[in-house]
């Protein structure tokens, strides 16, 4: 049995000095079963070490962050090549443009990019150029999406909203996914009221026939600007984006994540007439946009070139998409075997899987996913979710699914005999909570 007594010791060390331990919610040691929550010390291709020596497969991928694998070479040596010539100057390096050539290249529908340092700056400076370019303050979310940004528009909408005034709050507004009426009762009730809706193109749900088009159609119809969230699908559902998987037309856009396979870089992008509020060649009110000391640091950069080349020279797609569809079919096949195939589905698009967790009555639950990740922790597999990178093997998906199918009897048991009798501590708790 795996032991965890160095993290254990770490963790009132973390909490005393990080709020919440942790400097991204999602990766909380309330995320994870108690006592259970390891420290890594470092990763190599998808698995990763923590402090106490133990050895897992990693499917978190840093939040998705990682698709081509952990310390991945060309990646690492085209960052490390870069530091020695200096990080950071009083005006931009060359490699700005080299970056910003190759990005665009990628992207359909976007004709200027501006590079910072994570989701949160690049989708709000995307509803600040909608609300310069409409002159309206409100912003309509997809309701079903669970995050889109750390700062004030869209956290007052959540269920962690301290210190957002009431005012903020009330200029964003939701909508299903899905559900193009209730994004047009949204119009109908703000009429020239809305600058923005924002979404990402599909989560665990596929997008129903019309639905994205739909969306765009009401957009124009309405005078809003359409934003498109890539942060997850960018580089995963196609190395165009889901836009480009989708044939979707955003008038803007922002990617992240796997964009620099783990470095600090995100990307904000769009057609010329938005993004060109933020320069100087036009005669509109400028806007102040994405203005980051660290934003072109060019380690970041050079690691999202390399990233870009590997996609370009390698079948990245692909290969996430196979090694999804495996992991998938074979979860699936150890669910029905142990009959538990309607309390833990198989959820999303292979690039980007996730697992339920449902009790007896088929209500989700808490306590029964402490249980399987307990279960699967203990077998090797470090899983919040189940999003491949390139460097997943055949044989590290088998073991995977090995490990699935004894952490899936233990599942069933609980089911027929009560989970008390299986779950060692308190379960695990929602990332975005009002109260601890």
């Amino acid at each position: 049995m795996m032991r965890f007594d160095r993290s254990n010791a770490l963790r009132p060390r973390f909490h005393a000095l990080i709020p919440g331990g942790a400097h991204t919610y999602a990766k909380g040691d309330d995320q994870y079963p108690e006592g259970m929550a390891p420290y890594i010390v470092r990763g190599q291709g998808c698995r990763v070490w923590d402090v106490d020596g133990n050895e897992f497969i990693e499917y978190g991928s840093g939040l998705r962050a990682v698709t081509l694998g952990h310390a991945y070479a060309p990646v690492i040596e085209a960052a490390r090549k870069q530091l020695e010539l200096g990080a950071n100057f009083v005006r931009p390096s060359a490699l700005e443009l080299e970056c910003a050539e190759a990005f665009l290249a990628f992207v359909p529908n976007a004709d200027m990019v501006k590079f910072c340092k994570d989701g949160s700056d690049a989708t709000s400076g995307a509803l600040k150029l909608a609300r310069a370019h409409t002159g309206r303050d409100m912003v309509a979310i997809c309701a079903n999406h669970p995050f889109f940004s750390v700062d004030d528009w869209f956290m007052g909408s959540t269920g962690m909203p301290g210190g957002v005034p009431q005012a903020t709050r009330d200029a964003t507004v939701k909508f299903n996914y899905n559900d193009l009426a209730s994004l047009q009762t949204l119009f109908d009730a703000h009429p020239e009221g809305i600058a923005a809706v924002v979404l990402e193109a599909e989560k665990e749900t596929a997008p129903a026939p019309g639905f994205l088009d739909g969306v765009r159609a009401l957009c124009d119809r309405h005078g809003a600007v359409l934003i498109l969230d890539e942060m997850i699908t960018g580089f995963r559902w196609h190395q165009g984006g889901a836009q480009a998987h989708y044939g979707i037309r955003p008038d803007l856009s922002t990617f992240g994540k796997a964009l620099g396979n783990g470095f600090s870089v995100s990307a904000l992008t769009g057609r010329r007439e938005l993004m060109q509020l933020g320069g100087v060649d036009h005669d509109r009110e400028r806007v102040f946009l994405l203005s980051t000391t660290h934003g072109a640091e060019t380690h970041g950069l050079a690691a999202a070139l390399a990233t870009m080349r590997v996609y370009q020279t390698e079948p990245v797609i692909e290969t996430l998409w196979q090694r999804g569809r495996r992991l998938a079919d074979g979860l699936r096949e150890a669910a029905r075997h142990a009959g538990v195939a309607e309390q833990v589905p198989i959820l999303g698009q292979p690039c980007c899987l996730v697992f339920g967790s449902r009790d007896a009555d088929g209500q989700p639950s808490q306590p029964f996913r402490t249980l399987l990740m307990q279960e699967l922790i203990q077998r090797g597999v470090l899983a919040t979710s189940l999003v491949v990178n390139y460097s997943h093997t055949e044989a590290d998906i088998d073991q995977t699914i090995a490990a699935f199918a004894a952490a899936f009897e233990v599942y069933r048991r609980a089911l027929d005999d009560g989970i008390a009798k299986h779950l060692r501590g308190r379960p695990v708790k929602p990332a975005i909570r009002r109260f601890a």
